[in-house]
């Protein structure tokens, strides 16, 4: 059986969409319980469990954490299905009960049940707990510090979803992207930082197999609030996953397939163990460029403008119920020769009105565009995407 085909028949069905919880994940804990060492490490601001997950049995230790920010919820089903993986008993078993001898990893599989249960970046208390790491000002930030102190980990994975806007310049979205967060202003070329640069281009190269040219490294500026540049400054190697976008995959399905294949690789569960890897190679992986929207319609024509101009719509995600709503937002007007949308439309030079005739302004909100001399609906919200 192939990997591919293993995951399709096998991945975490019981996380699915953008909206990952406490309450979403428990019953998996429970149900890993006598499989894995899961204990409660802490408490969020609201009095929610934060979860630890420990695997393996090795020298080499490993602290995994997801949704520090609560709205980015990829890497947690990544992080599930490898669990899942992890405990199949008939498929790569050599190389995984290599992985459990060499290999202790921790996983908090939700840094921030707060945020992820508001579905916000922040946490209860409005704070960014990846702005955190100096004031350790919030009870999260404490449970994660306090873990990094006691386990004394080698390897740290720090693991975000990234907007839809980041482009390569490959032409292509930023599908994952990758960060050796620097340990200073100067960004110097520490032993950690190059050991982590070291396991980005590994998983880099397996990547690019699957989604060539869509593989980015994150800006490296120092900012000592964030966890990872402090973790880094310590002189502990850390990681930063990014989980963006593959195509007009917004619920992420198919971008935690690809983390899930980078986690693998990382642990030369797959992949060439014995390659030799130049950590020098990571600055050859194309740096993130914001040159992307959800919607860009060119050649548009409205009341406001002599021309004919582009218009980029950008999605906001809004928690409604227990489902993320992606409303569409004018984020550009202009020439936008230089962006890219996830989805274009040609709209050769037609007057365009909203269902309501609002005008078409940065900031606003809509549901429906209409080509005005014909009223045919050229958007149509609720499909996520452009239709004629």
């Amino acid at each position: 059986m192939k990997l591919n085909d293993w995951y399709t028949r096998n991945f975490e069905s019981a996380l699915s969409g953008r909206y990952i919880t406490l309450n979403h994940i428990n019953p998996l804990l429970e149900l890993y319980k006598n499989d894995y060492n899961i204990t409660v490490v802490g408490q969020s601001e609201n009095g929610q469990d934060i979860p630890l997950v420990k695997i393996g049995t090795g020298k080499k230790v490993v602290l995994a954490w997801s949704q520090m920010h609560g709205n980015e919820s990829t890497t947690t089903k990544a992080l599930f299905d490898f669990l899942k993986f992890i405990n199949q008993k008939h498929f790569y078993q050599t190389e995984i009960e290599n992985f459990l001898s060499s290999y202790t990893l921790y996983i908090i599989p939700i840094l921030n049940p707060d945020g992820a249960q508001s579905y916000t970046r922040v946490n209860a208390n409005d704070i960014d707990l990846n702005r955190d790491a100096q004031n350790l000002s919030q009870k999260e930030s404490k449970c994660l510090n306090r873990l990094f102190s006691e386990l004394k980990p080698e390897l740290c994975l720090n693991m975000h979803d990234q907007r839809s806007i980041f482009g390569l310049n490959t032409g292509k979205p930023a599908t994952v992207s990758f960060l050796s967060p620097a340990a200073d202003e100067s960004r110097s070329l520490t032993e950690a930082r190059k050991l982590a640069m070291e396991k980005i281009v590994k998983m880099n190269n397996y990547l690019q197999n699957i989604i060539p040219g869509q593989v980015g490294r994150y800006d490296d500026s120092f900012n000592a609030a964030c966890v990872g540049d402090t973790f880094q400054k310590a002189g502990v190697a850390t990681i930063l996953f990014e989980a963006g976008h593959f195509e007009l995959d917004y619920e992420r399905e198919k971008t935690r397939e690809f983390i899930f294949y980078a986690l693998l690789s990382l642990f030369d569960i797959i992949g060439n163990e014995k390659e030799l890897i130049d950590y020098e190679d990571y600055f050859k992986i194309g740096e993130n460029q914001k040159n992307y929207n959800d919607i860009i319609l060119r050649n548009v024509k409205i009341e406001t403008e002599k021309k004919s101009i582009d218009i980029a719509i950008q999605y906001k995600e809004v928690l409604k119920g227990d489902k993320i709503r992606f409303e569409p937002i004018i984020d550009a007007f202009g020439d936008l020769e230089n962006r890219k949308g996830h989805k274009e439309k040609n709209i050769k030079n037609k007057n365009i009105l909203t269902k309501t005739q609002q005008n078409l302004t940065i900031g606003t909100q809509i549901s429906e565009l209409f080509d005005k001399s014909d009223e045919l609906m050229i958007f149509f919200q609720k499909k996520a995407s452009i239709i004629r």
